[in-house]
């Protein structure tokens, strides 16, 4: 086996799959429990079955890797609406503060005024 040969067999499909199952792992809440759907490809003597059983793991955590990403913009848009929510709330308590320092201010003033007359 030639040097160009093994380098391909370190980094061919299988260490694409290993990539993505590394990175897939910590967003997964079951990161020790196998990928339902995911097939064992070592099994396969034949070539073509070994790509094609390749082919269809990577097309599983293609549309797994998808589908979580869709998730995971869909949380931080609605992460987003709250936080536009809550900035509109500080905003008008704010407001509603500054309206009652004006009005105590205000009081303040005219007990002063009465109580020097």
């Amino acid at each position: 086996m030639t040097s160009r040969q093994r380098q391909h067999r370190q980094h061919g499909p299988a260490a694409f799959i290993g990539a993505v199952l590394l990175f897939m792992a910590p967003l997964s809440p079951t990161a020790a429990q196998d990928i339902r759907g995911l097939e064992v490809c070592t099994a396969e003597k034949q070539m073509e079955r070994r790509t094609g059983c390749l082919q269809a793991n990577v097309e599983l955590l293609q549309q797994a890797l998808t589908r979580l990403a869709r998730e995971t913009q869909d949380k931080i848009a609605a992460a987003g609406r709250d936080l536009a929510a809550a900035r509109a709330e500080i905003a008008a308590l704010k407001s509603a503060l500054e309206k009652l320092n004006s009005e105590l201010a205000q009081m303040k003033t005219k007990i002063e005024a009465s109580g020097k007359k």
